[in-house]
């Protein structure tokens, strides 16, 4: 039974479909996992233990009658501290919320919990999703999966963390600038970043109003098919009969090839070596404009951040990480006339870039520039700090500001992943692409 834990989230759903698996042994065997755990307050906030059990106590009787409501009903996952439970406190990583417990749940906690997957509790992530380390040191910073010394990624640093220490069988974060896929990357997960607007926020914790999606971080990109339909209400892609043959990827360099680690860019050219042998054609693309949207970014993040979180933050900014409070400023002082003349101007690069990028099934690129930071250089080294931050965020963030879906993957070397993005709306098309893609890293890691 140990052996569950580590399952894909689609394989235990498969065995809870045979028979094999009762979902009341499956959540018993994670409730247990997560107890034992060294470093689960690490991970989990708050672990949800009545909910979970009731919610698998009716999984249990919907698969023995036959009436399972999705292919994961039963399945036990985690969620990050930004979405609403009801009656179960949510507080966004900030002491600024603490005690805050809503009434309802999140919109996309509903159409899960209506699709039958069980809710196992909240994880810790970045205060207020503003940071793309996954370091806090006002409530708690979870471990890298790859090394203990290191922080794991973020905003949905707890998110990936449950997954990646086999304390849930997926997870769903939140993603604005990278937060689901830095994590994903450095914890060799699928992380993926839907469509802006694809997903619900109502009942999340908003960080910027205009950048904000919700995505699944996985152990596969099948179980991210899987957990995008579960969070949507609908059905899952059909991944069958995926090939690279054929495939017309764009391998970007604009913005995304500087500084990039010895490591990061070792494993990012052994994956376009690989898919080059399986069938794709890969064409290296400059798209100049690129360079103007970074240059005119940062207002527009600020700005919405500090539009969300004003009043709590100025209300007792003490209670505030410095560096949190420090970005979330930065928007203060940001002028209607520029933020909306710049969002004018952000557009029109999206038009570049689509333009540019039209004739490929993907665009490529490292999943992250760097490798997971060390965590006590974080905490004494401030230039560091920001440096890090920065670049960690600077690859994941092209989906963002163009407007794009994106998807995460490993590529088999540690901590190293590959980013697929596509067109927004073309999620389905992205998972499908990105099963190939897995395929052929997987078959081809030894």
């Amino acid at each position: 039974m140990q052996e569950w834990l580590w399952a894909t989230a689609a394989d235990l759903g498969r065995r809870i479909d045979l028979g094999e698996i009762d979902p009341v042994d499956l959540c018993e065997m994670y409730l247990t996992a997560i107890a034992a755990h060294p470093m689960r307050d690490r991970i989990y906030a708050r672990v949800t233990v009545g909910r979970a059990r009731s919610e698998a106590a009716a999984a249990s009787v919907r698969a023995k009658a036959g009436q399972r409501l999705s292919p994961l009903d039963g399945v036990p996952i985690s969620w990050k501290d930004l979405f609403d439970t009801a009656g179960v406190a949510t507080e966004a990583g900030t002491k600024l919320m603490t005690g805050r417990v809503p009434t309802t749940d999140a919109e996309v906690l509903c159409r899960a919990t209506g699709m039958g997957l069980v809710c196992l509790g909240k994880t810790h992530m970045s205060e207020i999703a503003f940071s793309g380390l996954g370091y806090n040191p006002m409530t708690a910073t979870p471990p890298c999966v790859n090394d203990p010394n290191a922080v794991p990624g973020g905003s949905s640093s707890g998110a990936a963390a449950s997954v990646a220490f086999g304390l849930a069988a997926a997870a769903v974060g939140s993603d604005t600038g990278g937060s689901v896929r830095v994590p994903s990357v450095w914890n060799d997960l699928v992380g993926l970043k839907t469509t802006f607007g694809r997903l619900p926020v109502k009942g999340s914790v908003a960080l910027c109003t205009e950048f904000d999606t919700v995505g699944p971080l996985c152990r596969s990109v099948e179980d991210a098919a899987l957990m995008l339909a579960a969070l949507d209400g609908g059905q899952s892609a059909d991944l069958k009969g995926t090939s690279l043959i054929g495939m017309r990827f764009a391998a970007l360099k604009s913005v995304v090839m500087n500084d990039v680690a010895d490591a990061s860019m070792a494993g990012y050219t052994s994956a376009l070596a690989k898919l080059e042998a399986a069938g794709a054609d890969i064409v290296f693309l400059e798209v100049p404009a690129l360079e103007r949207a970074f240059a005119i970014s940062l207002p527009l993040y600020t700005a919405d951040a500090y539009a969300n979180w004003r009043d709590l933050v100025e209300g007792d900014p003490d209670k505030m990480y410095p560096q949190i409070l420090q970005r979330v400023r930065g928007g203060k002082d940001v002028l209607a006339h520029d933020y909306l003349s710049l969002w004018a101007e952000l557009r029109n690069i999206r038009v570049v870039y689509a333009e540019a990028t039209v004739g490929f099934d993907a665009v490529l690129c490292p999943g992250a520039a760097n490798m997971p930071p060390n965590l006590k250089r974080l905490v004494t080294d401030t230039d560091y700090y920001i440096k890090e931050n920065l670049l960690t965020l600077r690859n994941t963030r092209v989906a963002n500001l163009m407007g794009l879906a994106s998807l995460a993957l490993p590529t088999g070397v540690p901590s190293v992943g590959i980013m697929l993005n596509v067109a927004a709306g073309r999620d389905e098309g992205l998972l499908r692409i990105g099963a190939a893609v897995e395929a052929t890293l997987s078959s081809t890691t030894t």
